[in-house]
């Protein structure tokens, strides 16, 4: 908007120059082309992420159906090794690609922050074939691997704590929680090693009897879903749960936590079949928190385009798929509980 007069441009020829722009006050504002399109693809990835879960959903339905059926063909002891490899292969390619993005936007700035993505490439390597996973070859090989990821996990969780402890405050303040090392990170490293020991151990050398080995695998699995799911709580917390789905991996995978504890407390075929259930949906929110993740880097300013910068601050995709792990693990423990006790 212009403020010299017509008499005062006359005597200001210079100001003729310029255009006086139309005046904004009362003029509607700019409509944001981008919000609409952002809505329908975050409408579009939600409605996979749900269709994804259904289906795994009907798929374990289907697998609970036809399993009299599929007894004939293999043992329900290496439909339980089969899932704990799956759930190693699922977590370990999660603290690879998470811990490789985490740590590169920290610059790499201690050397040991190579350790984690390479020893979770390796778990993931080892823990990938099914045949590898259930054969003798390369046991001893693969075994050693998973116990390094061990190793390694335990380690993060060590440095993790320091890094927390050695900011202003410590432990003793929330803010070191939400902005330092994730500190249950690492943890998903230890859980993928320890499936993968048990998915070998389940055909290759069983030292206990199914249900025995049912019940330690479901309650170290329900330990894992807790810690898990605190991590993702906190993380949200520090959102302020700005979307209600946010509130879906702080409800569904704790309430398969507690199922697959009451499996494994008291194991009967109701209770199997609800933590079978219930160990399903933690799958499907791990799917489903993925696509949720891909909405969140496309609503960040530039979206894809600006791939380079979103990726590293926007929600880890890679984080989610942790869930599906867990799931897969549970599922595995509870097929161990319903055999019947043998050596």
């Amino acid at each position: 908007m212009c403020l010299l007069t017509d008499s005062a441009m006359k005597n200001a020829p210079d100001c003729r120059r310029f255009t006086c722009a139309p005046s904004s006050i009362g003029s509607p504002a700019p409509s944001d082309r981008g919000t609409e399109t952002g809505l329908t693809t975050g409408r579009v990835l939600g409605a996979l992420g749900l269709a994804a879960a259904g289906f795994l959903v009907l798929r374990a339905a289907e697998r609970n159906r036809l399993q009299p059926q599929k007894q004939a063909d293999r043992s329900r002891r290496a439909d339980a090794a089969i899932q704990m490899g799956r759930a190693s292969s699922l977590l370990a390619g999660s603290v690879f690609a998470d811990s490789a993005m985490e740590h590169l936007r920290g610059g790499y700035h201690r050397r040991a922050m190579y350790v984690a993505p390479a020893m979770a490439g390796a778990t993931l390597a080892a823990s990938t074939s099914s045949r590898a996973r259930l054969s003798r070859r390369n046991a001893d090989l693969r075994d050693g691997i998973y116990l390094a990821g061990i190793a390694t996990g335990l380690t993060g969780l060590g440095f993790h704590l320091w890094n927390i402890s050695k900011r202003p405050g410590g432990a003793t303040r929330m803010n070191n929680f939400f902005y330092a090392a994730p500190i249950g990170a690492p943890g998903a490293l230890v859980a993928s090693g320890l499936y993968g020991l048990a998915a070998g151990r389940l055909v290759r050398a069983p030292q206990m009897t199914s249900r025995q080995e049912g019940r330690l695998v479901g309650s170290m699995t329900a330990l894992n879903i807790l810690a898990t799911s605190a991590e993702a709580g906190l993380l949200h917390f520090r959102s302020a749960f700005q979307n209600p789905v946010m509130f879906l991996p702080v409800i569904a995978p704790p309430a398969a936590a507690v199922a697959l504890a009451a499996a494994v407390a008291r194991p009967g075929r109701q209770m199997i079949k609800i933590a079978r259930a219930a160990c399903g949906t933690t799958v499907a929110t791990g799917l489903a928190g993925a696509a949720f993740h891909v909405w969140g880097v496309h609503r960040m300013h530039g979206g894809w385009h600006n791939w380079r910068q979103n990726l590293l601050a926007g929600p880890p995709i890679a984080a989610p798929p942790s869930f599906a792990g867990l799931g897969l693990a549970g599922l595995g423990a509870l097929d161990l509980l319903e055999m019947e006790a043998q050596p």
